[in-house]
């Protein structure tokens, strides 16, 4: 049996898979936490890797291994390699005038048109915009500028010299300055965003490529979370995931630009597009409403399944932690429309489902108005073990929804595209899908049409 191994360095943790390369078959596992923030020292996220390896039983029988990690963020390096300060990840919100301004200066169109996004908060440029206006000096020390997954391959393979960073088209596509087209930097936009010409950008490898690693273990290029989710989870429809964020994209075979900002157009780790909707306030929202009721899960999903749909008038705007989509990053969470009479724990759990899936429903609505076809979705992450999640979906998205069984699907992509780097294939190996479960519900139209009704009045308040 030959093996392969893939990693997940998620917000919340780092997850290895080691699997059977022709099968996809787990033989071992590993996992470790990361610290909590907005901002990390990545050494947090190698030791936490190193952790992983330790408890999945090493890496010595592994032929290559693939690193998958959350997207977006700002690793800076020092002319020597070190950290120049603490990651910006995805999350963090204080870039967002950062991204307006860039906006402003450059025009929603011409991004979109030019890297297949429109900057938001989470973006690499707009945190390059913020560290050059709110720490010059940080700026002044870096050489070099990379994300999450970049420094982390780069670490793996045992180097200090910040000129053998590499990248892959699917998580660069998510910086805010890579020609989505031809897949190469725009270094006028890195210019635009901080004032520096001269900062090294990691060479940006195909998806089937591979590099040494440590003690002979080849290494893959590695991929954006979102993008290794899609390539562990084989089949057809689109994919909704549903854990610290809320995310919906489907493949496409051109690259697309939504100048509305609402879709960005990010590439794949197959070598074609991955448009993609992402909500900054995922299950954590459901959560939140459930520790607020004094229930676990078990409850909340009994509570919201007990409540008609629309939860007798009242709506939830779950911007917990500001959002993403819209972009409204300095916003916060409202229960609205309620009464004496609809005031109740099962209509405030059914309300807060609906609504983060309302969130999703708005970006199904957008990819297909781009022109992608959407008759069915799968359903992953810790919210889809859920079965009011799983229920109520298909009422609000307007698609069959299929609940595949659980398993880390990123990190199943990120060991399949290390499968498929080493065998000498145009196409990654066709792992086999696991079984899965299928929801079908008529769809109730009306609470998204609310729900974004309610969304222009929390907007404009």
């Amino acid at each position: 049996m030959r093996l392969v191994a893939g990693v997940d360095s998620s917000t919340q943790a780092c997850k290895i898979l080691i699997c059977d390369a022709v099968t996809g078959e787990v033989a071992r596992s590993g996992r470790a936490d990361h610290p909590h923030g907005t901002e990390v020292n990545p050494n947090a996220w190698w030791q936490a890797l190193e952790s992983a390896i330790a408890a999945a039983g090493g890496l010595e029988d592994v032929a290559a291994v693939g690193v998958a990690a959350q997207q977006h963020g700002l690793v800076c390096l020092d002319e020597d390699g070190r950290v120049v300060r603490d990651a910006l990840l995805w999350n963090d919100t204080r870039s967002a005038p950062s991204a307006d301004d860039l906006v402003s200066e450059l025009g929603a169109s011409a991004w979109a048109e030019r890297t297949g996004s429109v900057p938001l908060a989470a973006f690499t440029v707009a945190k390059l915009r913020w560290l050059a206006e709110s720490e010059p000096a940080s700026l002044d020390r870096a050489a070099a500028v990379c994300l999450p997954h970049d420094w982390l391959t780069w670490r793996l393979r045992g180097h200090t010299d910040p000129t053998q960073l590499t990248t892959d088209r699917s998580d660069a596509s998510g910086t805010g300055y890579l020609d989505i087209r031809t897949g190469a930097w725009l270094p006028d936009l890195v210019q635009l965003a901080c004032g520096r010409s001269d900062l090294l950008l990691p060479e940006v490898l195909a998806p089937d490529a591979t590099i040494d690693g440590p003690s002979g273990v080849l290494v893959s290029a590695g991929l954006g979370d979102n993008a290794a989710a899609m390539l562990g989870l084989p089949g057809d429809g689109a994919l909704v995931s549903l854990g610290t964020s809320g995310v919906i994209t489907t493949s496409h075979p051109s690259p697309l630009a939504d100048p509305t900002g609402t879709v960005a157009g990010f590439a794949d780790g197959a070598g074609t597009w991955l448009p993609l909707v992402c909500l900054l306030n995922g299950a954590r929202v459901l959560d939140r409403t459930a520790g607020l009721l004094g229930v676990d899960h078990d409850r909340f999903s009994e509570l919201a399944l007990s409540a008609p749909p629309g939860a007798e008038g009242v709506t939830v705007l779950p911007y917990l932690d500001g959002e993403r989509t819209p972009d409204l990053p300095r916003s916060t969470g409202s229960f609205l429309g309620l009464t004496t009479e609809n005031a109740t724990a099962a209509n405030l759990a059914r309300a807060t489902v609906e609504s983060v899936l309302c969130g999703l429903a708005v970006g199904l609505n957008r990819l297909r108005g781009l022109g992608c076809v959407v008759d069915s979705v799968r359903l992953v992450g810790g919210a889809a073990a859920s079965p009011a999640v799983q229920r109520i979906a298909p009422r609000v998205l307007g698609v069959p929804v299929e609940v595949p069984s659980p398993a880390e699907h990123a990190a199943l992509g990120a060991a399949r595209q290390a499968a498929w780097s080493i065998s000498g294939t145009p196409e990654p190996p066709r792992w086999p899908a696991g079984a899965t479960a299928t929801f079908h519900g008529p769809q109730d139209a009306w609470i998204v049409e609310r729900h974004v009704e309610s969304q222009h009045l929390h907007r404009h308040r």
